[in-house]
């Protein structure tokens, strides 16, 4: 697993190997800054939190990926997707179908645009594993083999990583083929064996938000690279009885 450290301030982005950032950090932002591969955030989670949906219409979020997808190693630019936690249901008045139904006309319409050739990141929603499956299926044929797709609605489970564990595995029982990524994960659930061999990358700014609990500067980009440098030397619970056949395939995929 590739971890992407999450920055509120791109300036600082070229100090790390690999970046997550927001574009809700870039927008007003006038120069390019040092970065090396990095990922573009859409701001999925802040935006339907504040306005309960998208106030700017797809093509303005394409023209931010055009506008920096030469700087530093962009890899990819996730797709305006829609969270299916409860009281984000609550915000928009909707149901899980419709969210997971509205995640995929954001990324038809943003596939439809022109993003400069920078890879557009589809994002599974649901919160359930069998709703993440019937998310899956309703991509399609859109998700070709081996394609990169995010795994949504899991940051807030942290505190129980079997939880996560049973959605990633339900997702590579359908499709052992695709490489997953994991939002927001904090350290309980990347310590997890199971967690890391069914991620193919993650990302995470639980450093900022320790550091703000701590009394420390949550804007530090050394706090950010004390939390990069635990998360690739941490402990991993491993977990030497489980059941881990339905998971096998997917490691060869991504060998």
């Amino acid at each position: 697993m590739r971890f992407f450290v999450g920055l509120h301030h791109p300036h600082v982005a070229g100090r790390f190997a690999t970046a997550f950032i927001s574009v809700n950090a870039l927008r007003r932002r006038k120069g390019a800054f040092p970065a090396q591969d990095w990922i573009m955030d859409s701001g999925a989670f802040s935006t339907i939190a504040k306005h309960g949906g998208y106030p700017e219409p797809v093509s303005e979020y394409a023209a931010e990926i055009r506008r920096w997808a030469a700087n530093g190693n962009l890899l990819a630019a996730v797709a305006q997707d829609y969270m299916c936690e409860a009281w984000m249901l609550a915000k928009t008045g909707l149901t899980v179908a419709d969210h997971q139904r509205l995640t995929i006309e954001r990324y038809d319409e943003l596939a439809a645009n022109d993003t400069a050739g920078v890879c557009v990141m589809p994002v599974l929603q649901g919160f359930e594993p069998a709703e993440y499956v019937a998310h899956l299926r309703a991509y399609g044929t859109r998700l070709a083999p081996g394609a990169w797709v995010g795994v949504g609605s899991v940051c807030k489970r942290n505190g129980n990583a079997a939880t996560i564990e049973a959605v990633l595995r339900a997702i590579k029982n359908e499709r052992p083929d695709l490489r997953l990524h994991g939002f927001g994960l904090k350290t309980t659930a990347l310590a997890s064996e199971a967690v890391r061999e069914l991620l193919d990358t993650a990302d995470s700014m639980a450093w900022s938000y320790a550091a703000r609990r701590q009394g420390r500067d949550a804007n530090d980009w050394t706090e950010a690279r004390r939390f990069a440098d635990l998360i690739e030397t941490m402990p991993i619970q491993r977990r030497l009885f489980a059941q881990r056949a339905s998971w096998r395939p997917a490691e060869a995929a991504l060998a």
